[in-house]
């Protein structure tokens, strides 16, 4: 019994120093071996960390001898939650992406609930909340050092002025601000007592208070810790309004998109008011549904947003309807226990104002967690441990009995009682294992992925290749795997044939190596579309890649115009897809359908320097002059304040007017106001193109059905 009794306090011990490990170093876990410097870290710690504790749980069941749960006030509401975003998530039109970002979001839900079981002592929640101060109280002296340039972090890719370990600015000030009233919490009710002030008598758990001889010294330290994320927060909103102003989706588009989403998605319209498009998968829902008055944001209009304005506007768009009142359930379940918990309501306050990241994401549901510990704490008969058992088959296989009451007189025999414990620990290893080695994977992959990035960069084409095909190997799930992967291969291929001496003939060798590089570009570009086929990013890369091989590959031209145009089907608000549609018209010599496609991006976008300047290009092709001098009058107005493109305009301008002898009017450009942030003046042209080839090769063509879900095929190359 006593050995029994050990290895329960053993295990409630480590669950709560896993619990402080995570709160502590969360805020501060970074590292530049990611592509998402911030955020895959903190997914990858926070996985690792529930995923011990999980384990720990089961571990515990097995040796209680019983299944054994805490309940809380919002066990219903974030069960729904959890239930309505995995649906969401399978039902997503880019479900690959759905799902992966799904995975980080149940990982926060159980923390939820690993926390509720755990923290079950006072000093337990006040262990958890003094390690959620100290990270973040070591983030912020981090942050306001890096203000005055005092960098004290070694790596050279941080010492900047506005750098976080959260990642943003507007992160970081939402962390202090949500975090500081826990500080206040514990110092206040000690340092007002030390000053001799009355404090309202301690009668639940809900005001923490620390209590024996080691008082002064939490009332200091928490005191001390206030007082850093004051001046934190305070230097981050400063920050905020100054040198480092948050880019967020104005409000009124992100309604738009939002209520867009759900009402006018042709061939699903249903699933989309319930389910909306996928968890975490903003980003298409923005490029489809944006209107085009968005266009009129001189500063936004080029931002493609992966979240929305706010993080409700976000949920109903991702989400759908569901998703959005089962995340109001949680609220109302709050506003229920009439209880004031400062954090939490400004967390609810923030989440209809502002978007969350995944980092403010989880500091959600970790101060849900402490509130529900609390509330459990102070409530133990209302909200009790609950305790598992088999009944028999017409009352339900399982029945919860809270702790202390007699077993239902319909449980099942004690020995089959006895197999619970082992079949839950049993679930929880394996759901572990198998969610556990896919986010491993994933994780891995990433880091191979960066690698490859890395080497290209330092001019290592070898190794930038390897560590790519290993990354799709890794996880062929990704869309960006396959997308880096086909730009590789093209690149490369343009290389190898860039190197041959002009009019010699190609060694048979090299020209083998070219036509396997652009088979493996296509066969990836082909994988990322498959694997995303709602991204318009993808298709944008295989029309690159086809346009590239204009006069190399049969049909590419074919290929590469449609395949823009499913593009502009997924951004048909972006002028920049139909100057890119344009372009290719262009390089093939229709100047009519290229004009047409550079007038729909006007049509779009009426201060778009480039747009004009493409259509003058086009005009001028079809002797069309006098018109095309009107259209370079409309973008030297526009480019005003730019000294460099005023100056390419003007020289194009006189050129034309020389060779059409003739004056142009001024009437068309009146009225047109100079336009900041403007884009280089260029005509539009294919990133690479590879020389001429006689006979042209033979390539496959674009994916066959852009709504295709199926899982990607590994190319040749890519299953070694």
């Amino acid at each position: 019994m006593n050995t029994k009794k050990e290895a329960l306090s053993y295990i409630d011990n480590l669950l709560i120093v896993i619990l402080g490990l995570l709160f502590l170093l969360f805020p501060l876990i970074y590292t530049s071996q990611m592509t998402d410097a911030f955020a895959l870290p903190k997914q990858a710690l926070i996985m690792v960390g529930v995923s011990l504790s999980l384990i720990l749980l089961a571990a515990r069941m097995v040796i209680l001898g019983k299944v054994q749960i805490k309940s809380t006030p919002f066990d219903l509401p974030i069960f729904i939650f959890t239930l309505v975003v995995f649906a969401s998530s399978i039902f997503a039109v880019n479900r690959y992406d759905a799902l992966i970002n799904f995975v980080p979001f149940l990982f926060a839900i159980l923390l939820y609930f690993v926390m509720v079981n755990s923290l079950k002592r006072e000093m337990a929640v006040i262990v958890g909340v003094s390690a959620l101060v100290l990270g973040a109280s070591i983030s912020a002296i981090i942050s306001i050092l890096s203000y005055f340039q005092l960098y004290i972090l070694p790596s050279a890719d941080v010492q900047f002025q506005t750098f976080s370990t959260l990642g943003a600015m507007l992160d970081q000030a939402l962390y202090y601000a949500l975090v500081l009233p826990l500080a206040g919490y514990i110092a206040w009710p000690i340092l007002a007592k030390k000053a001799g002030r009355h404090t309202p008598t301690k009668t639940n758990h809900e005001n923490l208070s620390v209590e024996g001889k080691n008082q002064e010294i939490f009332g200091f330290a928490f005191g001390i810790g206030f007082l850093i994320l004051v001046v934190g927060l305070a230097v981050s909103l400063f920050m905020l309004v100054t040198i480092a102003r948050p880019v967020i989706l104005p409000l009124e588009t992100g309604f738009q998109t939002a209520f867009a989403s759900i009402s006018q998605d042709t061939g699903r319209v249903l699933k989309s008011f319930l389910l909306g498009s996928g968890y975490g998968t903003y980003i298409t829902d923005f490029t489809r549904f944006k209107s085009p008055a968005y266009n009129l944001n001189p500063d936004l209009w080029s931002f493609t947003f992966f979240r929305s304005s706010s993080y409700v506007l976000e949920l109903l768009t991702t989400t759908g309807v569901l998703g959005l009142l089962s995340f109001l359930f949680i609220a109302y379940r709050f506003l229920k226990e009439r209880m004031l918990f400062i954090p939490l309501i400004l967390a609810f306050i923030a989440s209809v104002v502002l978007p969350f990241s995944f980092t403010i994401q989880l500091l959600f549901f970790i101060i849900l967690g402490l509130f529900a510990s609390l509330r459990s704490l102070s409530n133990p008969h209302e909200y009790p441990d609950l305790e598992f058992y088999f009944v028999a088959l017409k009352k339900g296989i399982l029945v919860a009995v809270p702790e202390g009451h007699a077993q239902p007189s319909s449980t099942t025999h004690r020995g089959y009682a006895r197999l619970l414990p082992f079949l839950m620990a049993g679930v929880l290893v394996i759901f572990v294992g198998m969610i556990g080695y896919m986010a491993g994977r994933y994780m891995l992959s990433d880091l191979a992925l960066q690698r490859s990035l890395v080497a290209f960069s330092q001019n290592e084409a070898q190794r930038a290749y390897d560590e790519q095909i290993n990354a799709i190997n890794l996880f062929p799930y990704r869309d960006t795997n396959h997308r880096v992967f086909s730009q590789l291969n093209l690149t490369l291929a343009n290389a190898l044939a860039s190197a041959q001496a002009q009019g010699e003939e190609i060694d048979p060798a090299v020209q083998n190596d070219i036509l396997t590089l652009i088979q493996q570009s296509i066969n990836a570009g082909r994988n990322a579309v498959t694997v995303s086929p709602q991204t318009a990013l993808n298709w944008n890369n295989l029309s690159s890649i086809y346009r590239s091989l204009i006069n190399f590959g049969e049909n590419a031209d074919q290929f590469a115009i449609v395949t823009n145009q499913e593009a502009i089907r997924l951004d048909p608000a972006n002028p920049q897809q139909y100057i890119n549609l344009g372009g290719i018209y262009y390089q093939l010599g229709q100047w009519e359908q290229a004009q047409n496609q550079f007038q729909v991006a006007i049509n779009l976008k009426p201060d778009y320097a480039n747009a004009y300047y493409n259509l003058g290009h086009a005009l001028e092709q079809q002797g069309e002059f006098e018109a095309a001098l009107n259209a370079y009058l409309i973008v030297r107005n526009l480019v005003a304040n730019d000294e460099a493109s005023l100056s390419q305009i003007n020289a194009e301008i006189e050129a034309l007017q020389a060779r059409a002898q003739t004056a142009p009017s001024d009437e068309q450009a009146e009225g047109v106001t100079p336009s900041d942030n403007q884009e280089p003046l260029n005509v539009n042209e294919p990133e690479t193109q590879l020389p001429e080839q006689n006979p042209q090769v033979e390539i496959p063509g674009p994916s066959p059905s852009p709504t295709s879900g199926a899982t990607p095929t590994p190319t040749e190359e890519e299953e070694q």
